[in-house]
């Protein structure tokens, strides 16, 4: 049995939850997201929530909880959003948002212009902190992981883009 599966998900006021065969639709305040399930997961509607049962128990048990989780992560993410923090660190290093997505100085030659996926926004404080919300966590995560690729921390200084609150394990330098 799935910890994370068999529990119901509670679906808050304002949001509403149409299940037609394996797509879910969710709407809510801050727009709406449609996503296609396994056909070996099933999706109920009960009393003030949705639960997610197997159909079968070959293959589809590994299924169960990631679908409990992607379809609560559906109905958080229209009624409350998420967003992720980004942390830039080193000399002449920072982020400015233009008006195709983000603008980085990461030590390059040249400015690296990274075009922020639909539904997803930026902001930026202090020329260091990157703030990307929006209502699709998986997009998020995504161009999160997309920016931290453009100059992972590196060992020896630190330099680099981290996401808010990583440590870095330091290595020591040259010995003279």
């Amino acid at each position: 049995m799935s910890r994370i599966g068999k529990r119901s998900i509670s679906v808050p006021q304002g949001v509403e939850v149409t299940v037609e065969s394996q797509t879910v639709t969710v709407t809510g305040k801050l727009g709406t997201l449609s996503r296609a399930f396994h056909p070996g997961v099933r999706i109920d509607r009960v009393e003030g929530g949705l639960t997610v049962t197997m159909q079968s128990r070959e293959g589809t048990k590994a299924l169960w909880g990631l679908s409990r989780t992607l379809l609560d992560n559906m109905v958080v993410g229209v009624s409350k959003g998420f967003s992720r923090v980004l942390e830039i660190q080193g000399v002449g290093y920072r982020a400015a948002v233009s008006e195709v997505g983000l603008q980085l100085n990461l030590g390059f030659s040249h400015p690296i212009d990274y075009v922020l996926p639909v539904g997803v926004t930026a902001q930026v404080e202090k020329n260091v902190l990157v703030t990307l919300s929006g209502m699709d966590r998986e997009k998020i995560g995504q161009a999160c992981a997309d920016i931290r690729r453009f100059r992972p921390p590196e060992p020896y200084k630190g330099k680099g883009v981290r996401n808010a609150g990583e440590t870095v394990l330091r290595k020591e330098g040259k010995k003279k």
